[in-house]
Formats: C-alpha cells, sequence, structure tokens
C-alpha cells in the first residue's frame, strides 16, 4: 500500500464519522488569485503549519501554530497553509480555526478532501482555499468537488503531479493550480517536476510549486514560470520563522 493508498483508507473511515454541519457566515479576507495576479513583480509565498509528515515523522509537534501563522504573516506570506489531517501529518481543525481568528490573510485548508462535509467543515473554520488532490480522486469526484467548493464561494487549489493531470486541472477550469514536486505515493521530492510541468501551463490559472524549496535558490528555479511557493518543512525546522520566510521572497 502506498502513503497515498493508506492516507484515502484513513481518510474514508474519517469522513464517514464526520458530521455533515450547518453553513455558516464566510470568513472575509481577499482572493489568493487576484492577490497573484496584482503581485506579479516577486514569487509569493504560501507558507505552512505542519507539525509532522509520513516520510519525516515529527518535525516540529511543540510548534504553536497562532504565533508560527503570525510570524509568515509578518514576513509577508500571501497565505497560510494549514495542515487539518489528524493522524498522518498531526494537524486538526482546530489549528485552522484559531489560525484564521488570528491572521488577516487567506488561509488554505490542505487535507485530503473527498467529501462535501470536508469542505463545509473548512469554510466553517475560516478557511477561505481548499486544496483539491487530482491523484486522490477520479475525474468526476473532482468536477463534483470543484463544483461543491465553488457554490460554497471556496477558492480551489487544484494539485497536479504531471502533464496528464495538469491538462485536467486546465480543462476543468482550476484558477490556482498546484504542481506537488512530491510523489504521493512514495513521497520523493525533486523540483525538477514543477520545471517539467511548466512546459504545459496554458490557462491564465495562477501556477504555485510545491514542496522541496529550502532556499532562495530553489525558489529562483521556478520563478519564472510560477507565481508562487508552498514551504513548509523547511519553515517548520527554522527557530527564526520570520526570517526563514523572508529569505525566500525572489524577484520573477
Amino acid at each position: 500500500m502506498t502513503f497515498l493508498e493508506e492516507i484515502l483508507a484513513q481518510k474514508a473511515v474519517e469522513v464517514a464519522e464526520m458530521p455533515l454541519e450547518q453553513v455558516a457566515e464566510k470568513r472575509k479576507t481577499y482572493s489568493f488569485y487576484d492577490f497573484l495576479k496584482e503581485n506579479t513583480e516577486q514569487m509569493q509565498l504560501i507558507a505552512e503549519v505542519k507539525r509532522a509528515s509520513p516520510s519525516k515523522g515529527e518535525i516540529n509537534m511543540d510548534v504553536n501554530p497562532v504565533a508560527q501563522a503570525k510570524s509568515y504573516e509578518a514576513a509577508g506570506a500571501g497565505m497560510i497553509s494549514v495542515l487539518t489531517d489528524p493522524i498522518f501529518f498531526k494537524g486538526s481543525i482546530e489549528d485552522l480555526r484559531e489560525v484564521a481568528k488570528n491572521v488577516a490573510i487567506p488561509v488554505l485548508c490542505k487535507d485530503f478532501i473527498i467529501s462535501e462535509k470536508q469542505l463545509i467543515r473548512a469554510r466553517n473554520a475560516g478557511a477561505t482555499v481548499v486544496l483539491l488532490i487530482i491523484s486522490a480522486l477520479t475525474e468526476d469526484e473532482l468536477a463534483l468537488l470543484f463544483k461543491q467548493a465553488s457554490a460554497l464561494d471556496l477558492e480551489v487549489l487544484v494539485e497536479v503531479h504531471d502533464r496528464d493531470e495538469l491538462a485536467l486541472a486546465q480543462k476543468i477550469g482550476a484558477k490556482l493550480i498546484g504542481v506537488n514536486n512530491r510523489n504521493l505515493h512514495t513521497f520523493e521530492v525533486d523540483i525538477a517536476v514543477s520545471e517539467m510541468v511548466a512546459n504545459d501551463f496554458s490557462t491564465e490559472a495562477c501556477f504555485i510549486s510545491e514542496s522541496g524549496f529550502k532556499t532562495a535558490d530553489d525558489v529562483n528555479r521556478v520563478s519564472k514560470e510560477f507565481n508562487a511557493v508552498l514551504v513548509g518543512e523547511a519553515l517548520m525546522r527554522d527557530k527564526t520563522p520570520q526570517k526563514a520566510a523572508e529569505s525566500l521572497k525572489v524577484k520573477r
């Protein structure tokens, strides 16, 4: 069983037990897509709150999610990503709720979303952007969840790992497309994935390169084709996350 298969099996159990919440008022902040379109002079940063991962184990279990997020915001991050998976990433929806209460910028619910219940829960907790991972969904499931998220007035970051998945993301009209440099089956990371997939960019979408970034030089590798990078582990391991986040801001 691959990492992804194991995570999805557990996620099905988790979602089956999850209540269907009533849709509450949406948190007010700016559109991340509009922000990227209006701020093109430098690479923007999605900074992540992540305690652990299946491949690396514990990364920073003692983190204060709110303090970490506020450090990112002070560094000029355009959005905060919060892992809400409890089993494999040691996150929680409460982490997201607390972060969303304490920052002004958009918050991304980073999880393996397979149900509308998760979309509503994320919105109610303060997320205005949600992640849909193509490799975790059938084409029909992706289309349905994309439609449901849009109906909830959520922005959708559609995650791809290769050219075929990119073609599908572009076909459904995704405005935010993330290229994950991590293979979710093996969890191996290679920034060259983004460099390769970028050859097929063909829409007005904004593109985010995810995973594997530790230095400004790493970010520079994708700065011409991408609008932003998503960085988690490097920031979570650093004792001065604000400085670490600031160091990743490079010109496009």
